[in-house]
């Protein structure tokens, strides 16, 4: 049995050193290719350099355009999904816990919900009220008037031709025209107020529906006047959109030629432009505007001056023709 095994073992060795040789052959084969291709490689690598000259100073520039656009990495993040299975955190009940009025649909309570006792405002009392009948003015200071003027989006009206005549006052719609404020937000009117009365110096004439007394008084002090008018809300939109009011109306029924004809204003015979007059103050607001410390337009004092100047411009006119 011994004999047996030291033959196989005798026999098997020479087969171990016959391989031997041939693996050490294939491997020193295998570096002599390695080290050919690498100094293949290093070679090519010298002939591209030398071939293609470097410039260090230069960098590579790389334009943004559509197709290489994105974002910041992290600026976005996935939000995490309820409901899709127990490895995604949120599964099964999806975060709301068992049961209960939090874990039904349209669940949760309303937040000013306390458990069942009085909620704060409830318990809180109540101030004040909100006036239904107000009537809400757009304040103008007379500050902004004056920096208007002389910014020049406002012009303050002069006599015609140098005459001693009064210039006919600025109204709302001129100062909706100037851009101090627009005519949408104007409602029931504009209240003249104080502030920056030490920058006026333009005597003006201003017609508005309400005017503080600092504010009268300011203006008076540079030979201006203000004069209180009460506006209905048709009557302030013929002023502020008079091109609504533009369309002829026929007051005739008959269809005759002579309706067709047109005189020197180009304005049918028959018809007539229907522009709403202003309509007098309801009783509430009728002390305000008969008011000369409000220097309303019904107050006497101011009623007597418009005559006055009326009075005046036709004696100055009866004056022009006796010299002719």
């Amino acid at each position: 049995m011994l004999s047996r095994l030291v033959s196989r073992a005798v026999v098997a060795r020479p087969a171990a050193s016959a391989s031997t040789p041939v693996l050490a052959s294939m491997s020193t084969s295998m570096s002599m290719s390695t080290s050919a291709s690498s100094a293949a490689s290093s070679a090519t690598a010298s002939t591209s350099s030398a071939s293609t000259p470097t410039h260090p100073s230069k960098e590579l520039i790389t334009y943004l355009t559509l197709s290489n656009i994105s974002d910041n990495p992290g600026a976005i993040k996935k939000k995490r999904r309820i409901g899709r299975g127990i490895g995604s955190s949120k599964g099964k009940t999806s975060g709301r816990g068992h049961k209960g009025q939090k874990a039904r649909a349209g669940r949760g309570v309303h937040p000013s919900f306390e458990g069942g006792q009085t909620k704060l405002y409830k318990r809180l009392p109540k101030r004040g009220f909100t006036n239904v009948h107000g009537e809400d003015m757009v304040p103008v200071n007379v500050g902004t008037i004056q920096d208007y003027i002389d910014m020049g989006r406002l012009r303050v009206p002069s006599s015609d031709n140098g005459e001693e005549k009064e210039a006919p006052p600025l109204t709302i719609k001129d100062l909706v025209d100037a851009g101090i404020t627009n005519s949408t937000s104007v409602k029931h009117g504009i209240k003249l107020l104080g502030k920056g009365r030490h920058r006026l110096r333009s005597p003006i004439r201003l017609e508005v529906s309400r005017a503080s007394a600092k504010a009268i008084a300011a203006i008076e002090s540079v030979g201006g006047s203000v004069t209180t008018v009460h506006y209905n809300r048709l009557a302030l939109r013929a002023l502020l959109k008079p091109e609504k009011f533009d369309d002829t109306t026929t007051i005739d029924d008959h269809e005759d030629e002579d309706d067709d004809e047109e005189d020197g204003d180009g304005i049918g015979v028959g018809k007539r432009k229907i522009v709403p007059r202003r309509a007098r103050p309801p009783p509430k607001l009728m002390p305000y505007y008969t008011s000369y410390d409000k220097r309303g337009y019904l107050a006497p004092e101011v009623q007597l001056k418009r005559i006055e100047e009326r009075l005046g411009k036709v004696s100055v006119a009866d004056d022009d023709d006796t010299s002719k």
